[in-house]
């Protein structure tokens, strides 16, 4: 018995402890990612002759999204029109940047002091009024009656910062990508830029293929993965693996936009929409995909839904591996921010969980890692040859980790992982009532960066869905070292989905 309150006083302690530190560290946080943020605008003056926009706080004027438009109020009451329906080259066609695509967590992340007062008192709706060039829209609004307006105006306002604008003005002009690729914090090797001198002029994502040898492929497979990874996550395992066993599948493995030997355009968000409509570009429609099984692996799992959704009637089973599911409470005025917190919990301690904190409260800090990481990923790759002996397992992965950018990263951390906030209910949705395909979960017990409840959350949603736990496994080590086994597990998934 003493033993026991023993315990539960060091547990209570060691809690308060995490928390103390935790405040004052990223309290120290806040202002150094402040004082990194004139230091940057300082830093691409210089490299590039020009300031960059960055998504700091600002007491510029807040904007407003009205029917697919941006509207920006200006001190004088006159209200200036944004469209947002450029030529995108990414998608190859006419799309609308949305910004219901874009979340709010880029933007709006309170620092540690105003999170925890009680402060919330400055929600502002945003009064917009109209201009001449708005005629149809106030014609439209003469036929609501006055409560429908209110409600209207009240869903669909939105603080943002100003500089968001600066920003997506620079994203709605048509550009070819193979300019302007990389800012000078970026890694500008061979690796990271051959997507650039490609004479592929649709920039394609980087796919890695294997047919079946001496016989006809008999079904597709889809391998999606997870966030600052690449391909390689899965054809340096599974494949070789599948290869083995004379696999008759026909397997594909994406690298993602902004990831590995993928495009890492400059311009782009990197929003969901952009990320599953290049798969479907790059995978589906160049590969004349009818239909296919998925595997995706944490972040992959999102955008697996997405394709779900969809895709439904061509689905043939979902593998889905440390899914980042995050139920919203009923209720929850901002969703996305709900998802951050549980995401990045801004804690020291477990150490991943501080990693994550850095990478999604602050931009600045996040770009500095960037800068020290992945644009000197070839020292860091040499080094990790040398102390491990060339180990083929390490460098990929430390591969897959550092070959990104800081804007790639970022926008997919917040527009993905956030931004999708109640989202994903949605697209559980759909697979549990508008799907027949086998859903099957994996998630490593010793998994520190994605909880196992996350796992069970799913299953929750999608009651046939079958979890299995892979014991002393952590996020990592689920599939890599077990890839042989995993591989069989795949096949016998597939047999039993096929239709």
């Amino acid at each position: 018995m003493a033993v026991m309150m023993t315990r539960r006083a060091a547990t209570v302690a060691g809690r308060w402890l995490n928390e103390a530190v935790s405040f004052l560290v990223f309290c120290l946080l806040d202002i150094v990612d402040s004082l990194l943020c004139l230091v940057y605008k300082v830093a691409d003056y210089v490299f590039e002759a020009e300031w960059k926009p960055c998504y700091c706080l600002s007491a510029k004027e807040p904007i407003t999204e009205t029917r697919g438009k941006i509207l920006l109020s200006h001190n004088n009451g006159v209200s200036k029109i944004l469209t947002l329906s450029p030529l995108q080259e990414l998608s190859g066609r006419r799309s609308k940047i949305e910004l219901e695509d874009i979340s709010e967590t880029l933007y709006t992340r309170p620092s540690l002091l105003s999170d925890l007062s009680v402060t919330e008192l400055n929600k502002q709706f945003v009064k917009v009024s109209p201009s001449d060039s708005e005629c149809s829209h106030h014609h439209y609004e003469k036929t609501l009656t006055k409560n429908k307006r209110r409600k209207m105006i009240t869903k669909s306002s939105l603080t943002v910062n100003f500089t968001v604008v600066e920003m997506l003005r620079e994203k709605i002009r048509p550009q070819n990508l193979s300019h302007d690729v990389s800012r000078w914090s970026d890694c500008d090797c061979g690796f990271c830029t051959s997507w650039a001198s490609t004479s592929d002029k649709d920039h394609s994502l980087f796919v890695k293929t294997q047919i079946p040898k001496g016989i006809p492929a008999k079904e597709d497979v889809l391998f999606i993965h997870g966030f600052i990874s690449s391909s390689a996550f899965w054809t340096e395992t599974v494949f070789p693996s599948l290869s083995a066993t004379s696999s008759a599948y026909r397997l594909f493995a994406v690298d993602l936009l902004g990831f590995g030997k993928s495009p890492k355009p400059a311009d782009s968000l990197y929003t969901l929409r952009e990320h599953v409509e290049m798969i479907e570009k790059s995978v589906l429609h160049k590969h004349n995909v009818k239909s296919f099984h998925i595997v995706a692996h944490s972040l992959g799992c999102i955008l697996a839904l997405d394709l779900a959704a969809r895709h439904g009637d061509l689905i043939k089973s979902l593998t889905l591996l440390a899914p980042p599911y995050y139920p919203v409470p009923v209720g929850e005025k901002k969703p996305r921010q709900y998802v951050m917190k549980k995401v990045a919990p801004r804690k020291v301690w477990p150490p991943i969980a501080l990693g994550a904190s850095m990478a999604a409260w602050y931009e600045h800090i996040s770009r500095t890692i960037c800068l020290l990481i992945c644009k000197h990923h070839r020292l860091w790759q040499f080094l990790a040859k040398l102390l491990t002996r060339n180990n083929r397992t390490v460098n990929f992965l430390i591969e897959g980790f550092m070959c990104h950018t800081h804007n790639a990263a970022w926008h997919t951390l917040h527009n993905i992982i956030c931004g999708t906030g109640s989202k994903l209910d949605t697209y559980l949705d759909v697979v549990r009532d508008k799907l027949k395909c086998n859903v099957t979960i994996f998630h490593g017990e010793k998994d520190e960066l994605i909880p196992i409840e996350c796992s069970y959350n799913v299953k929750q949603r999608i009651p046939r869905a079958r979890v299995k736990v892979i014991e002393k496994k952590d996020h990592i080590t689920m599939v890599v070292g077990r890839q042989d086994e995993f591989a069989r597990e795949l096949q016998e998934i597939w047999k039993t989905s096929s239709f």
